[in-house]
């Protein structure tokens, strides 16, 4: 491999670099063509009426968006230069196709490509050749910019015996570049562990094991890009869905999809999904835990299939002068039938009208008359049919079955006998009951409940695919409603065991592919970290025998082995001085602390003249800094982070492995350089006497 070769503005036309630039621009003007064309489209003519115009017009208005030219983004980051064309012979002497690599397709007006898509399979070999396997790749080529303008190329000649594999410094220039703002994709950095995860299938669903900086949460947003791209009639007819653990994490990534040209995919949390009444209780751990239980799906069950009783009286329906006989045997059976389908309770309940109404034009055909649908359709509408429907198959709300679940103690111990003990009873009921489903202090987990009584009253829709990420912090009940959203469709499952930092956190993939629905999903595991620095995160995997002893340590493959420094403060003020220090560096910063000492570092940072961010709130060149409570910051990364006081993030969780978890997301949230600054004694099982450092696996 070369190494990057630079050259100003203004080289000689042989110059490689030259050309290299020469094809940026003339696709840029491609790409502004292609804009311009679609903005020029005249549809008066075309629609037939005001809504198709508006459907049309609305089509037109994102294709337009999706062709903008991002001045600062790469419109092409490679180039392979092919020995035969894709799929032919290679022939003496011939020469294969050059294809530059980009984000979108890029044509001129004769249609022929200027930029290839990286999602068609002729980039593929842009992620996964080598010289071991070439895959018919003479020459991949690596571009460098700096704010948006080709800067450098890097060569690797895959056919070439003699070239020794090294890495890339273009790279592992883009792996560390700083970080402004939300989260960028990784389209020019992708490697080919990851993109064959991006490249899965749609029909199955793959979960992905990943420590801190293996790019997990890229590797799902651009599987997602993939898909749309490989199936995007069938995904728009069914739609796709990403699920983030909150509000500030959706805000962190939601630029990635956008800037891969993909503009219709839904953002939500779990929490969006089954806000079917209003949140404004909170449960403590042990409630949280009970509620969020698999077995708690039986105990719903049960409590909504009780209200179906067996018919006792017969159904007399009088059609003119003739009155029709359903007996209350025969009307045992439809119900009995309709038990047995397992159909949905709400589908059930429709169906039984019918199915009486049949019974009583089976009578009348017999005794010659020869009635048609419509007079079946006014039987199972009649007075009589509806009053016995409605006492033997009752129309049930989810909310109120759930309330009278969670007040009713008698009512609970009926339909929870066997499923839940005494104690978890007890755990679980409020102590001041509601009047009413709107009065309720309602928790997020009971949400859950409410969304899962609502699914067997009536069929949640699925979607096509969705990916549902930092899925170690779902119960049981949070994976179902998720797959309630999949049933006909696939999902992407990222996350780690170990920063499972909730009560309830997945103990294993496999028992979480269960509850979503899903026990065939294919599990990977990313084990090479490309984000976090290897100092930091070989400190940080201090943690794992105690958190996650099973799990592989993350291997930093970066040359960089970062900026690492433990200091022992006395007071907020050297806290701040932290910050200051390295906000003088290019990048963001984050200062993370126990949720309980943010307000007091917050003061203090007002008071040095240092303005500050929220977690969710977009950094900017002249405010970098974001101040960040531990127990938002799973998922989020700063070039440099402070953090403050680890004993006290411990501390702060309901006990000491739930801490200690906490504790490793916090310690792996920087990508270049980390200040860990305390007061009190840190953490005993950070001390190299307390742990010894976990080894990497080879190979991996």
């Amino acid at each position: 491999m070369s190494t990057p070769a630079h050259a100003p503005l203004g080289d000689p036309p042989d110059d490689p670099l030259a050309r290299e630039r020469s094809h940026l621009a003339a696709s840029r003007a491609a790409l502004r063509a292609m804009r311009e064309d679609v903005e020029a489209l005249d549809i008066r003519d075309v629609t037939a009426n005001w809504v198709n115009a508006e459907v049309l017009a609305r089509q037109i208005d994102e294709r337009v968006k999706a062709l903008a030219d991002l001045s600062d983004t790469p419109l092409f980051f490679g180039r392979l230069d092919y020995l035969r064309a894709p799929g032919a012979e290679l022939a003496e002497g011939a020469r294969g196709e050059r294809f530059y690599i980009g984000r979108r397709h890029v044509h001129d007006a004769d249609g022929d490509p200027m930029v290839i898509d990286w999602r068609a399979p002729v980039a593929q070999p842009f992620y996964r050749a080598s010289g071991k396997s070439p895959m018919d790749v003479g020459l991949r080529r690596r571009f460098g910019y700096t704010g948006g303008e080709l800067t450098a190329y890097e060569d690797e000649h895959l056919s070439d015996p003699a070239q020794t594999a090294t890495t890339s410094k273009l790279l592992q220039q883009e792996i560390e570049r700083p970080r402004v703002g939300p989260m960028r994709d990784i389209v020019a950095t992708i490697q080919p562990e990851q993109d064959e995860i991006v490249r899965s299938g749609l029909s199955g669903t793959v979960c992905v094991q990943g420590g801190p900086g293996t790019g997990k949460t890229a590797v799902g947003l651009h599987r997602v890009a993939y898909l749309l791209y490989a199936h995007r009639d069938r995904l728009a007819r069914t739609g796709t869905l990403v699920i983030g653990p909150n509000r500030s994490f959706l805000h962190y990534i939601e630029q990635v999809l956008p800037a891969l040209g993909e503009l219709a995919v839904r953002q939500a949390t779990v929490d969006d999904l089954v806000a079917q009444v209003e949140v404004r209780g909170t449960d403590d751990a042990a409630a949280a835990t009970v509620k969020g239980d698999a077995r708690m799906a039986e105990v719903v069950r049960r409590a909504l299939y009780a209200h179906v009783t067996a018919p006792t009286e017969p159904v007399v329906v009088v059609r003119g002068s003739r009155r029709w006989r359903v007996p209350a045997y025969e009307l045992q059976e439809m119900v009995r039938e309709l038990l047995e389908r397992d159909i949905r309770y709400g589908a059930a309940r429709e169906a039984l009208p019918q199915r009486i109404a049949h019974a009583v034009l089976v009578r009348m055909e017999q005794a010659g008359e020869a009635p048609d649908d419509r007079v079946q359709d006014a039987v199972a509408r009649s007075g009589p049919v509806k009053a016995a429907v409605k006492e033997v198959w009752p129309a049930v709300d989810p909310a109120k079955l759930v309330l009278r679940l969670l007040t009713d103690a008698d009512f609970l111990a009926e339909h929870a006998a066997g499923i839940l003990d005494e104690d978890e009873r007890k755990t679980i009921l409020w102590t001041k009951p509601a009047r009413s489903v709107k009065s309720a202090r309602w928790s997020a987990a009971d949400a859950v409940l409410i969304d899962e009584a609502a699914d067997l009253v009536q069929r949640t829709p699925s979607l096509g695919h969705v990916v549902l990420d930092e899925a170690q912090d779902l119960s049981p009940m949070q994976y179902r409603a998720v797959g309630r959203r999949c049933t006909t469709g696939s999902a992407t499952v990222l996350g780690d065991l170990a920063q499972g930092t909730t009560p309830w956190a997945t103990r294993s993939w496999a028992e979480a592919l269960r509850h979503l629905g899903k026990p065939d999903g294919a599990v990977e595991e990313l084990t090479a970290g490309f984000r976090v620095p290897s100092d930091v995160i070989a400190y940080a995997s201090r943690l794992l025998p105690h958190i996650a002893p099973g799990l592989t340590p993350v291997a930093s493959v970066r040359e960089n082995p970062g900026f690492f420094e433990v200091r022992t403060v006395t007071q907020a003020a050297e806290v701040v001085a932290a910050c200051a220090e390295l906000l003088r560096k290019e990048g963001s910063t984050g200062l993370i602390a126990a949720d309980a000492r943010v307000p007091r570092l917050a003061e203090a940072l007002t008071a040095a003249g240092i303005s500050w961010l929220a977690p969710g709130e977009e950094t900017t060149r002249e405010t970098r800094l974001t101040l960040v409570p531990a127990s938002l910051a799973k998922g989020l990364e700063y070039d440099y982070v402070v953090l403050d006081e680890p004993q006290a993030v411990v501390d702060g969780e309901p006990d000491e492995r739930t801490g200690l978890r906490r504790l490793y997301v916090t310690l792996t949230r920087a990508v270049s350089g980390l200040i860990l600054t305390h007061a009190t004694s840190l953490p005993a099982q950070l001390t190299p006497e307390e742990t010894p450092l976990p080894q990497p696996v080879p190979g991996n």
